[in-house]
């Protein structure tokens, strides 16, 4: 499969396997089937925090569109990162950029796809445009702030007060289509309020419909909710082995529970397809090692066989987990090499994401008991005197002629 041009009806195969749901797909038929050219698609992600082994999801996606032929454009979203409750400081985004360009690259280089149809491009590139601008402002006039709402509602981080921008973000997404000139665009399910925003509002200024790709949305490998606040509750691109390890130790995996099993998603969205590009017949293997002496190891070549082991408790999650974090850690490894060989790369992700400062240790406010002068219960009033019991040690005078008086009998020669 690594080797062979596909004919049309493969291209627009390998471009549907495993999505979610896809929105016009006669648009794709008319380009791959009909016009015979290659489908141009984009796929954005907000420069914020530091991509982890989510990633690998929408990489793979990304992989079957290049080996489609697809000309695929990475939107490196820096305003929208900023746009979106402010979740990169601006002063980083142009840095975050960067890194996230390193990373990506290193991901599809990993999976094993030519990057010659690959483009990455900068949304302040284009964005600060003045037809852009005006463009924003032509949307802006026909999209009710209700809409708008709505269709950021699962992308864009809700808080009360909201400020404006959160709703300039969604028509921003669908004005990337026409001025990325693509056919398409891709995302996970999560975003299909705001490509149908796209669908209903862009033929409004004269622009054309495009079609949306959609991921399903797929469980943190390290089960539960990943956070930004919490390292155990995602894998880093960067984390070392032994860190790999320990946290897919600690994931959650129920025996015989099969749906929200971050780790069987993992190798059914990441490892096999990965394992299958990279195989000449495009088959697709899984491998679990039993310990020595405790029989053959399990090897799987599609999911269904693997989910039906894992219900029936002959794949255990020791042995899940285990297969997982070898096959993970392998293709890690070659990214992370890379990584150490660059000062380039290492540089920047010192700019991208600089450790934070130390916490300043507050100081404590030394206790001088109640002799001292202004001990007690003395307040200032709001006309410059004092009240309160110990006033009178506190008090030098009541007028400005009494402290004259009393400087003159003080200081008298």
């Amino acid at each position: 499969m690594a080797d062979r041009e596909l004919q049309p009806e493969e291209k627009l195969a390998l471009i549907k396997t495993q999505l979610s749901e896809v929105l016009h797909q006669d648009i794709l038929e008319d380009v791959i089937i009909k016009q015979k050219r290659p489908l141009v698609i984009y796929w954005g992600t907000a420069t914020t925090g530091r991509p982890h082994c989510g990633y690998f999801v929408p990489m793979m996606k990304i992989a079957h569109f290049l080996r489609a032929g697809c000309l695929v454009k990475i939107l490196l979203a820096d305003i929208h990162g900023f746009l979106d409750n402010l979740k990169a400081p601006i002063e980083l985004v142009k840095f975050r950029a960067e890194y996230y360009k390193f990373i990506i690259s290193s991901l599809l280089k990993t999976v094993g796809v030519s990057l010659e149809k690959l483009e990455f491009v900068l949304g302040s590139s284009y964005q600060l445009s003045a037809d852009y601008t005006m463009d924003i402002f032509r949307l802006s006039s026909v999209v009710t702030e209700h809409d708008a709402k709505k269709a950021g509602a699962e992308v864009v981080k809700q808080v009360d007060n909201a400020p404006l921008s959160g709703l300039i973000y969604p028509l921003m997404q669908a004005l990337d289509e026409q001025h990325l000139g693509v056919d398409a665009q891709f995302g996970g399910v999560d975003q299909r309020k705001i490509f149908a925003l796209a669908q209903e509002v862009l033929p409004k200024v004269g622009y054309k419909e495009r079609a949306h790709l959609m991921n399903p949305m797929v469980p943190g490998l390290a089960g539960g909710k990943m956070s930004a606040s919490d390292p155990d509750s995602k894998i880093d691109i960067l984390d070392t082995a032994d860190a790999v390890r320990k946290k897919l130790r600690k994931a959650y995996a129920a025996t015989g529970e099969v749906e929200g099993n971050g780790i069987i998603s993992f190798v059914e969205y990441v490892l096999l397809p990965i394992s299958s590009l990279r195989d000449p017949q495009g088959k697709g293997t899984f491998v679990c090692n039993k310990r020595e002496g405790e029989g053959e190891p399990l090897i799987y070549h599609d999911i269904e066989a693997l989910k039906a082991d894992y219900l029936a408790d002959k794949l255990t999650p020791q042995l899940l987990k285990a297969g997982a974090t070898e096959a993970l850690v392998e293709l890690l490894a070659p990214i992370q090499a890379e990584f150490q060989a660059s000062s380039e790369w290492q540089a920047i992700e010192k700019k991208a994401y600089p450790p934070a400062e130390p916490a300043k240790k507050e100081k404590k406010k030394k206790d001088k008991g109640s002799k001292y002068p202004g001990a007690g219960n003395v307040q200032a009033t709001p006309d410059g005197s004092v009240e309160g019991k110990g006033k009178e040690e506190v008090e030098v005078s009541k007028s400005a002629g009494e402290a004259l008086s009393q400087l003159n009998i003080n200081g008298a020669s």
